[in-house]
């Protein structure tokens, strides 16, 4: 009799993981509980899914664990990644170490993975809500009881509710005694104090970005940075929010400093201003920085260094052009808040990897529990690390489960020699 594999989650890790469970001879039952498998995988990487990346920095990832994380992704490589999508045919593309399909299409990665199931003769039940999992993997669900040899949990995070991230994963790891660290809101707008944002509102600009809590620099980062009415917004502010909402979260001050010439440093923008006062002395104090940055912006920036724009620039006096100096290499913010799950790419938090196997997946509290993707306490920064993380996830738990390997040494070997297509049923 075949091996019975029920996986909670049909998002990026589920799917993933379903494949290699039935490529292990297993049968498989995927339960989902919207309408529909792989919602938020189409939006990802603006509906063009940014599958992973060739680069990896040493932030690219963040946690509790990280040792736990590099092992995951030691385990289960980007090139063995490749490979497996290689093998469900697609054509990848590689953009500057991004890879996509070459479709430019997020549906291409979901069908090629559907396509696939249904080859492998997997079943997906949709609108299947799991209400409660027993230790002995048994399940109780809206559409019945269910029982498993192997479960796998990979029901995502809270991020995105509108895509089918709910939250509900959290809840039924949790009565299974898996403990369950506070998930909050990552890759996500932050909300700020000032009042001035809404004259910035719409305001692109590039710069770098440096987060302090409590005084010190907690993380940093350079890119085009957006304003909004309530704060600010862009890639920058995303691979640091993470650190921002868990400081706030934990009653911690919460600031950034916003440097918009990081191209120069502070000596070359004091003369690069002493200079401009010289070379444009008959032009209107709200003149001065014209060209330099966006017009919203100038305004700002004149503001803060107490430049009145009745003024001439030859009037600037050299401490309103250190004040000026200031502002342009670290204007800074208070950030009060982070915006909603809702609008958030992914979480912070989640299962404690502490309890996880990191060469099977495996709950090191119930034998035959195997855990995937972003219910897990780790998150990645923007440019393919976090569905690098799912795929990773899915392959390892899948095959381990597929085979019903627990033992360390085993699994890695075994789940090592599953890439790619070795275990294709043609």
């Amino acid at each position: 009799m075949k091996r019975q594999v029920i996986i909670v989650g049909a998002g990026a890790s589920g799917l993933t993981a379903a494949i290699q469970a039935a490529r292990q001879g297993a049968s498989v039952t995927v339960l989902e509980h919207t309408a529909k498998p792989g919602k938020k995988l189409l939006s990802t990487g603006n509906g063009k899914c940014n599958l992973t990346n060739l680069i990896t920095p040493e932030n690219a990832y963040r946690g509790g664990q990280l040792s736990f994380i590099k092992r995951v992704l030691e385990n289960i490589t980007v090139g063995q990644t490749l490979e497996f999508f290689r093998d469900l045919g697609l054509v990848l593309t590689d953009r500057n170490g991004y890879v996509y399909p070459n479709s430019g299409q997020a549906a291409s990665v979901l069908n090629a993975l559907l396509f696939e199931l249904e080859h492998l003769g997997v079943s997906i039940v949709t609108d299947c809500q799991v209400i409660e999992i027993k230790k002995d993997l048994s399940l109780v669900t809206s559409k019945g009881e269910k029982r498993a040899d192997a479960l796998i949990l990979a029901a995502g995070s809270s991020a995105a509710p509108k895509t089918g991230s709910d939250g509900s994963g959290y809840e039924l790891a949790k009565a299974l005694g898996h403990k369950i660290i506070k998930p909050l809101p990552a890759l996500v707008q932050l909300r700020c104090r000032e009042k001035w944002y809404k004259q910035a509102a719409g305001v692109r600009t590039e710069a770098f970005v440096t987060l302090k809590i409590d005084g010190k620099t907690a993380a940093a980062d350079r890119g085009e940075l957006q304003f909004t009415d309530y704060g600010i917004s862009g890639i920058p502010v995303f691979q640091i929010s993470r650190y921002a909402v868990r400081g706030i979260d934990a009653g911690q001050q919460v600031t950034a400093e916003l440097d918009f010439l990081p191209s120069m440093n502070i000596d070359n923008t004091r003369q690069f201003l002493s200079e401009r006062v010289k070379r444009l002395g008959y032009r209107r104090a709200e003149e001065f920085l014209n060209g330099v940055l966006n017009h919203k912006l100038n305004g700002i920036l004149l503001k803060e260094a107490g430049i009145m724009n009745e003024g001439l620039v030859k009037n600037i006096t050299p401490v309103q052009i250190n004040r000026l100096v200031s502002a342009l290499k670290g204007l800074k913010t208070n950030i009060l808040a982070s915006n909603s799950f809702d609008q958030a790419q992914v979480c912070s938090g989640g299962i404690d990897t502490m309890e996880v196997d990191p060469d099977t997946m495996e709950s090191k509290l119930i034998n035959g529990l195997y855990l995937a993707g972003e219910i897990l306490d780790a998150d990645g920064i923007c440019g393919g690390y976090n569905l690098q993380w799912a795929w990773s996830c899915g392959i390892l738990a899948g095959t381990c489960a597929g085979k019903g390997i627990s033992n360390r040494c085993i699994a890695l070997k075994k789940a090592r020699s599953a890439y790619p297509g070795k275990h294709r049923q043609e």
